[in-house]
């Protein structure tokens, strides 16, 4: 078998009971959840498990939830002796790497990514902002589409997902322009996605202005894992340049896509997903698939998915 990676994923990906078998059946997870509790003083365990969807998608709690709930998952993986040479996480996903590194504290994480969550959500007002996905488009037609739409206002690239998939990110009207220009080009589909705020664009920068204090705060220590960032889509050299790439992704282009292919590039045959949701399995498939790069990814969001990679790393369950 060649290399192992672990990936985490970002905001969308949330669901209400998310996390709660693992609670009930993994010591190592339930102490996540309490530790989260702990250090928010909020219950975001609850948040979690039975809260109202209006609650859990407020997004100073989707991210404390979501990273709590996949580091409560890779607790319960690490526990049965299962572990990756290379780690990446899709936007907020990154900071589960960094935690899955020992870059950074969990306790001190999550209150972390709750304040990114606020301070991306204030960055714009509501309504006044919004992303869209464009599927079945190549990137030079995107761009295209864009660069027109700008007539109009603020528009960028927020992630490259996949070869099928990028997401563009601005103010409404653009936005719009650059939905119906992108059909014109020959798009599959164009749809606006159901978010709050237009995550990674250059709007968000007064966002990362607010995070690069708070991170002035915290603690970074050596990286033990290999850990594959969204901005340059290449591993962090040392510790040090964990800050500034943390500041710059909250308004740059998530470079999902070239970080898939970087792992596949060097021996990477095994993606875990791990966290709510499956997209990103999704995605590293379609990556995988044009470059005849033969894969295993799993997702681990339920009992039935982490029985699954139990049993293809030969742990007992």
């Amino acid at each position: 078998m060649g290399k192992v990676a672990f990936v985490f994923p970002g905001q969308g990906a949330q669901f209400v009971g998310m996390g709660k078998d693992f609670y009930d059946n993994f010591s190592v997870s339930r102490e996540v959840f309490e530790a989260a509790n702990e250090s928010l003083g909020t219950d975001i365990k609850s948040i979690c498990f039975e809260g109202t969807e209006e609650e859990l998608v407020k997004t100073e709690n989707t991210q404390p939830a979501i990273l709590t709930t996949s580091v409560a998952i890779l607790k319960a993986l690490e526990e049965r002796g299962i572990n990756c040479d290379y780690t990446a996480g899709l936007s907020l996903g990154e900071y589960t790497a960094l935690v899955e590194a020992n870059a950074l504290d969990f306790n001190e994480t999550v209150n972390l990514v709750k304040n990114r969550g606020k301070y991306m959500q204030e960055a714009v007002p509501e309504g006044k902002g919004g992303m869209a996905a464009i599927l079945g488009l190549e990137k030079s037609k995107i761009l295209e589409a864009i660069k027109e739409a700008r007539n109009y206002g603020v528009v960028d690239i927020a992630n490259y997902n996949s070869p099928e998939q990028i997401v563009i990110s601005g103010e409404v009207e653009p936005l719009k322009v650059a939905v119906s220009q992108s059909k014109e080009l020959g798009a599959k589909k164009a749809v606006h996605l159901p978010v709050s705020a237009p995550f990674h664009s250059s709007l968000l920068e007064p966002a990362g202005e607010k995070l690069k204090k708070d991170l002035e705060n915290v603690k970074v220590n050596d990286l033990e894992k290999i850990v594959i960032t969204n901005v340059d889509a290449k591993p962090l050299r040392d510790k040090e340049e964990v800050k500034s790439s943390l500041v710059r992704q909250v308004s740059n282009s998530v470079l999902w896509c070239d970080s898939i292919i970087y792992m596949l590039d060097n021996g990477v045959d095994t993606f875990v997903e791990i966290g709510p949701g499956k997209s990103l399995k999704g995605f590293i498939k379609r990556i995988a698939k044009p470059l005849n790069k033969e894969v295993n990814v799993f997702s681990v969001s339920n009992l039935s998915g982490f029985e699954k990679v139990c049993d293809f790393f030969g742990k007992e369950v």
